[in-house]
């Protein structure tokens, strides 16, 4: 792009960056499905999904299961856990550019067999500790509301958190916080 000099630099990279912005999105427009509005709605579990980080498949285990779209990565990053998806996803060394992390709405999934009801990963609330457990063993169970989440504790036990109030430590899957049962 051709910016005047008379611009500072950092106007001239605004400048520069808006146009870029511009461009992207124009080039996104009538295009069909993960481009542009497609690349951030959320996936169906397929038969043969596989977890990203272990090749489990997903349709074989319990539990809300998570996924991750990243930007210029074409194929969805699927999570056989909701802890494997949160691990990733606030690791202080996640430098790759998330364009949508989902996980499931349990109280509208089925915890045997979970398929569909998604939700923005970073606006769920999670229960952390109870009794039932996800393919990872211990889980957090996902949720859209703070009524399922509170009314799932009641049942089952764990505390509730917002995306917000997790840290590393609290999904690590080595061990730790997670595995703790004193909550």
């Amino acid at each position: 792009m051709n910016t005047p000099s008379h611009f500072p630099l950092n106007r001239r990279r605004l400048l520069c960056g808006c146009a870029g912005l511009a461009t992207l999105s124009l080039l996104g427009c009538g295009q069909s499905g993960d481009a542009a509005s497609g690349a951030s709605a959320p996936a169906e579990i397929s038969a043969q999904a596989s977890c990203s980080l272990d090749g489990m498949l997903l349709a074989d285990y319990p539990g809300p299961k998570g996924q991750i779209r990243y930007d210029g990565v074409a194929e969805v990053q699927w999570f056989c856990d909701s802890v494997e998806l949160l691990s990733v996803l606030i690791a202080p060394e996640q430098v790759r550019a998330v364009v949508s992390a989902h996980v499931q709405d349990m109280a509208l999934a089925d915890w045997d067999q979970p398929r569909g009801h998604w939700i923005d990963a970073r606006q769920a609330l999670y229960v952390l500790g109870s009794k039932r457990h996800g393919s990872m063993g211990p889980t957090a169970a996902s949720f859209a509301t703070e009524a399922a989440a509170q009314a799932f504790v009641q049942q089952h036990g764990g505390r509730l958190l917002r995306y917000a109030d997790l840290k590393p430590d609290m999904v690590d899957l080595s061990g730790g916080a997670l595995h703790d049962t004193r909550m």
